[in-house]
Parts: structure tokens; C-alpha cells; sequence
């Protein structure tokens, strides 16, 4: 910022890239509300090829594994773009999404669920797992989450 010049609050709070991904989230929310069913899975899963596309190595096959194994494990599951990620919704809800690492200029990706997702596990339990390589342990682990998370 220029010397003398001051930035507004939304400037001061927020990094360029999440200012980005909450205008993304507006609009992804208001093309969605005048969507079926049909139209929303077709448009979803559109705009998640779309974004897996952009996406640097190695964030790219990350996200196309991640997608594969999301919608195997549950097929009900209506891709969506989450603030600009791939997400996963039932009814309308947003139940899992994958953060590539560039996203936010990090060091790992990462898998998370949102509340509606039933992933519960005692009094304590994650929400969003770091992913810094898909072996098969990984894979496997996020297959049960997203099958718990939907059940």
C-alpha cells in the first residue's frame, strides 16, 4: 500500500486470496439457487473439472484422486465448488471439500468436512486432515470418513 494511504478493514483482515474465495463463494451460491437437481449435479461437477483443471501439480492429481474416491464412496453426493474448491453436498449442503495447498499459499493440502457431515467421534474429533501424499492408508482413511460422513 502506497505511504499515507490507508486500507479498508476488509484489506487489514483478510488476505487477497480469501477475499477472492468469499466473492467465489457469493457466486457460486446465487448460480445454485436457480438450478435443479439435474441441472446442479451437471453444473457441479463442471465447475470442479473446471477448478481441478487450474490447479498447479501436485495439487491437480491430488484433487482428481480425491474426486474419484469421494464420489465412489458416495454416489449421491452432488459435486459442488466450495468458496472455489471442490466440495461434496447432500441437500443442499456442503459436506466435505478438498483446500489444495496453493490455495492459500501452504504447505499441505487439505480434506475437511463441514458440520452437517456425520463424522463425529466422541467429545473430540478432527474436522479437516492435512494431506500431504494420497497413499493407500490415506485413501482408505478417507473413503471411511466420507462414508461415515454421509450416512
Amino acid at each position: 500500500m502506497p505511504a499515507g494511504k490507508q486500507g479498508t478493514a476488509t484489506e487489514k483482515i483478510w488476505t487477497k486470496e480469501e477475499q477472492a474465495a468469499i466473492q467465489e463463494s457469493a457466486r457460486e451460491r446465487k448460480k445454485q439457487a436457480k438450478l435443479t437437481p439435474e441441472e446442479e449435479r451437471a453444473a457441479g461437477e463442471q465447475e470442479v473439472q473446471a477448478k481441478i483443471a487450474e490447479m498447479p501439480e501436485p495439487d491437480k492429481a491430488m484433487a482428481a484422486r480425491i474426486h474419484a474416491l469421494v464420489l465412489d464412496a458416495a454416489p449421491t453426493l452432488v459435486p459442488r465448488t466450495y468458496y472455489g474448491m471442490p466440495a461434496y453436498a447432500k441437500d443442499g449442503k456442503t459436506m466435505c471439500f478438498f483446500q489444495p495447498k496453493s490455495k492459500f499459499k501452504v504447505r499441505y493440502a487439505t480434506f475437511g468436512f463441514q458440520p452437517d457431515a456425520l463424522i463425529d467421534d466422541g467429545e473430540l474429533f478432527p474436522v479437516a486432515f492435512a494431506v500431504m501424499e494420497l497413499t493407500a492408508a490415506a485413501e482408505k482413511r478417507i473413503v471411511e470418513l466420507v462414508t461415515r460422513a454421509v450416512s
